[in-house]
């Protein structure tokens, strides 16, 4: 609690223009005057202060409006606003309205700032924290003036945390709440009795904070572990919340808290003084705290709301705002993230040196759990041991060797020591001690690849070294994409710390840690002729992030130079690039191509050539995506890049292209036989429907299914059968769909699981020789999650019975259920059709890139209906923002579409579809003819 008569808002410029106190003040006494009640007294003050807080708002606004002002003035300018606004109803209420010749001991009244508002700093939209005290139980005149006080900051539509309480109430709930105790904290007296403000400051320092130092602490970590955790346990998410994240404005609030708690100071500047912070370290912290507040405030004023995260669609305005511009290769927008991610990286490394502080000078147990030593490491090479944790003998100990800023990381990393936080803050101030004759320094690189490699912690290692600047100054290319955000709603992470996630999901796949999530991977890995090979092509395969060109061959280039610095022999440093280069290719070719039709894998297998580079692209490609953030990864993409990766081991073990594939279907036909156990002439029939392409595209388990759905069809005399199977290895669900085949079936089948709120990742359609249909289409829900709810189902399935026959108009139905996407409009996609007779020798492919949107892939399949041409297979992937859709089609003989006029002509008909220009159903052929021919089938 702070002293009563302190000056909080010194540092405020021009404050009468924001509110003239004593102006407004006048003007309230003269409305009570004229007023004929009370009622109409009070109605009357809230009038003017409306007025005022409009008018304060306003001059906010054009401060504001000026760009990079300074965020302390902008968050103490709303906080003098608010206080005077409340002093003044304050005042009005006690003095005006509810005056009293003189008052009890029991009468007496103190108003006091809380929270946010007690420390004076306020945004737009920030809630206004008070707390009345009074000395016993509240007498009737305390009562009117605590509700005339509410109601009328109510009537100013103002968000009020309040509580009224006697001296002794408010002592009881601190030593109870720990958030109550950390609000009072920092209560501020605003108005009324100034001895009882002080009578409840003794109260609160003797038997909330004296001998209750240690457990404040304690606590204190404990609530920002726990809140680190729920904002995604990253300071590098792309779309960070700047006052609960990590590095956040609660962080900064959270040393302050610590340090008053303990020193009783009132101001920041005072942990200086306590020893808490160096005059350098209290700098840092004053620009973070201002850099964070301005953003606070514009982002409140932007959004209209008390919103507290930098989501994709305030990113580019707030640049904007705070006059960031383009520079060559880096939009505003990316030097403005750039600028917030290296802020949170300074409150991270102020809150280490801090802790190290407190722990240091604290004579009760350690503050921070510390790995435990089974024994005292023996040899250190110099380094020393400072409260079990690896430190320097003296300041200049890097200077002398800078050596020994890589060393002091494979020492940590070698015997499990937690780096001293005094030792970290002194290697990033001596890290400009690392030299090109450093960098090319045998002996350095041999550390630096031993800390990269390491069979313990490299992820934990390699973050510690850079937040020391250690790693991007030895690495002068990731130093370029530290802190390098991917605008995009794909990733989750800046670019550094997408690389460092990866390397160790890396370690973990290589201890068996990941075997259930990943086992093929798991397996190869021990495998793998050069685990070193592996690790750095992690650490490079987004090296060029955020340069002009494909990232990946400048990545390339980059490897090629330095491997050999860093000790690789010519094969290696080859198959590194070369990893680097296709880091993409197994993912674009698993996600968006027809992995039955064998032309796919055979193109594949041509560009990897060799079974150890297909081991170490997989291993690669499955850390990639899921380092990219949660729900990147499920066991859809699992089952697809295995199918790849055995089918393509398979074409270069047996080194011929065509064998092996009569025997994969023979194979799986006495395995379909063995499990059904039909009478041999059903099972022949059977498999005589069905041409080698639909062997070769479903797994085993599909194939049972399958017929056993048809079986039933026939043998029940349905015209139309819809089976639904969850996948839960997949993550996905199976729809199969057996009907009798006819025009714009796909599309109505699409528009139907849109209607049904579920979203297409993939689907093979096949087509009996008998004429008919079986497709088989795996869904999930929207967010990436099992479509599995038995409701959701059967709704699902009479959907798409209503749908194919023709009982619903679609359009109609999905228009109304088009969600609005303020997100991702920000995001401009441009629409590309890309057609291609070469990918495939018996289909025409089609690739389409758009800006995701609901019922995107109904779209496109309708149009693809209005060209009159037959849909094999589709392929749907989707990265954030953007849908990736690939179809493998025919014309309706079954035939490639060569024609050049017809071609243009489909292109045209995708385009416009993409931007939303299809006809309707009412264009299309009806349905009766073909809802007839199913029965007859039937």
């Amino acid at each position: 609690m702070v002293r009563p008569m302190k000056d909080l808002f010194a540092h405020v410029p021009q404050r009468r223009a924001i509110i003239d106190r004593r102006a407004v003040g006048d003007r309230i006494a003269r409305a009570i005057a004229d007023a004929d009640d009370t009622g109409a007294a009070r109605a009357a003050t809230v009038a003017v202060l409306r007025e005022a807080l409009a008018a304060g708002r306003a001059v906010m606004a054009e401060r504001l409006s000026h760009g990079r002002q300074h965020g302390r003035q902008l968050g103490g300018g709303y906080a003098f606003l608010m206080e005077q606004v409340v002093r003044l109803l304050f005042d009005a209420a006690t003095t005006k309205l509810y005056p009293t010749a003189s008052r009890t001991q029991g009468e007496r009244l103190t108003l006091l700032s809380v929270g946010g508002f007690g420390r004076g700093e306020m945004a737009l939209h920030s809630d206004v924290d008070i707390m009345f005290l009074t000395p016993f139980k509240q007498t009737a005149w305390c009562e009117q003036v605590i509700e005339t006080v509410l109601y009328s900051l109510w009537d100013l539509r103002l968000k009020v945390g309040h509580s009224s309480r006697s001296v002794d109430e408010m002592v009881a709930a601190c030593r109870e709440d720990l958030t109550i105790a950390t609000a009072v904290l920092e209560g501020r007296y605003l108005a009324g009795d100034v001895d009882l403000y002080k009578q409840a400051a003794r109260a609160y320092y003797d038997q909330v904070v004296t001998g209750r130092e240690h457990q404040f602490i304690a606590d204190k970590l404990a609530e920002r572990d726990a809140r680190h955790k729920r904002m995604g346990d990253s300071r590098y998410v792309v779309e960070p919340n700047l006052k609960e994240g990590i590095g956040g404005l609660r962080d900064l609030h959270t040393l302050f808290w610590i340090g008053k708690f303990i020193h009783r100071v009132d101001d920041v500047a005072d942990l200086v003084r306590v020893g808490l912070f160096t005059p350098s370290e209290l700098r840092l912290f004053q620009r973070a705290e201002g850099f964070l507040w301005a953003l606070r405030c514009h982002l409140h004023a932007l959004t209209n709301r008390p919103e507290e995260r930098l989501t994709f669609d305030v990113q580019r305005e707030l640049a904007e705002r705070l006059q960031y511009r383009d520079r060559v290769g880096v939009a505003a927008v990316e030097r403005f993230m750039k600028h917030y991610f290296w802020t949170a990286k300074q409150v991270g490394d102020l809150t280490a040196v801090f802790l190290a502080h407190i722990q240091d000078t604290s004579r009760k147990k350690p503050l921070i759990k510390l790995p435990s030593l089974k024994r005292r490491p023996r040899n250190l090479e110099g380094f020393v041991l400072q409260s079990n944790r690896l430190a320097i003998p003296q300041a200049d100990y890097f200077r002398q060797d800078p050596r020994r800023l890589l060393k002091l990381f494979q020492i940590a990393d070698r015997h499990g020591l937690e780096i001293h936080p005094t030792t970290m803050r002194q290697a990033n101030q001596d890290a400009g001690c690392i030299t090109a004759a450093l960098r090319d320094d045998p002996a350095a690189n041999a550390v630096f690849l031993d800390v990269l490699t390491s069979p313990r912690a490299p992820e934990s290692t390699l973050r510690l070294m850079n937040e020391a600047g250690v790693f991007g100054r030895f690495v002068p290319d990731f130093g370029r994409v530290v802190a390098q955000m991917q605008y995009d709603m794909y990733h989750h992470y800046t670019v550094d710390e997408h690389t460092i996630r990866a390397i160790g999901l890396l370690s973990r796949i290589e201890k068996g840690e990941l075997t259930g999530d990943h086992p093929l991977s798991s397996e190869l890995m021990p495998k793998i002729h050069s685990r070193r090979v592996l690790y750095v092509a992690v650490l490079l395969h987004d090296i060029a992030k955020g340069r002009r060109g494909d990232h990946s061959i400048l990545g390339a280039e980059v490897a090629e130079k330095l491997c050999p610095r860093l000790g690789l022999t010519p094969e290696e440093t080859e198959t590194v690039a070369w990893l680097v280069r296709h880091h993409l290719l197994m993912s674009a070719t698993a996600f968006k191509r027809d992995l039955s039709d064998f032309k796919t894998v055979l193109d594949f297998a041509t560009e990897v050539q060799s079974p150890e580079r297909l081991k170490l692209l997989l291993i690669l490609t499955v850390v990639d995506i899921r380092a990219v953030g949660p729900g990147t990864w499920n066991g859809w993409k699992g089952q697809l890049l295995r199918q790849l990766y055995e089918t393509t081991e398979e074409v270069l073990l047996l080194g011929h292209a065509a064998r092996g594939r009569r025997e994969r279907i023979e194979v799986k036909q006495q395995r379909m036989g063995e499990q059904l156990g039909w009478p041999q002439e059903d099972f022949e029939r059977h498999c005589n429907q069905f041409f080698d392409a639909y062997w070769v595209a479903e797994p085993q388990d599909v194939l049972y299914l399958n017929a056993e759905q048809m079986r039933i069809a026939e043998m029940t005399g349905q015209a139309l059968s819809v089976a639904t199977v969850i996948d839960m290895d997949a993550g996905a669900t199976l729809i199969s769909v057996y009907a009798a085949d006819h025009p714009g079936l796909f599309f109505r089948l699409a528009g139907a699981i849109s209607l049904a709120g579920a979203n297409i990742v993939g689907a093979r359609i096949h087509t009996t020789r008998q004429g008919m249909a079986l497709d088989n289409v795996v869904i999930q829900c929207p967010t990436g999650e099992l479509f599995d709810e038995p409701e959701r189902l059967e709704r699902l399935r009479e959907t798409i019975k209503q749908s194919i026959a023709g009982r619903i108009k679609l359009h109609d139905r999905l228009a109304g259920k088009l969600p609005v996407r303020p997100r991702a409009s920000v995001f401009k996609v441009e629409p590309r059709v890309l057609i291609d007779n070469k990918a495939s020798n018996r289909f025409t492919v089609v690739e389409v890139n758009a800006a995701d949107r609901p019922a995107l892939l109904f779209a496109l399949t309708y149009a693809l209906y209005q060209a009159k041409v037959t849909v094999h297979s589709a392929h749907v992937a989707t990265y954030g923002e953007r849908a990736i859709d690939v179809f493998y089609i025919t014309d309706l003989t079954n035939e490639k579409i060569v024609n050049a006029n017809r071609l243009r002509s489909l292109e045209r008909r995708l385009l416009a579809a993409l931007k939303g220009e299809t006809g309707t159903e009412d264009e299309a052929e009806p349905l009766s003819t073909y809802l007839d021919s199913m029965t007859e089938v039937a």
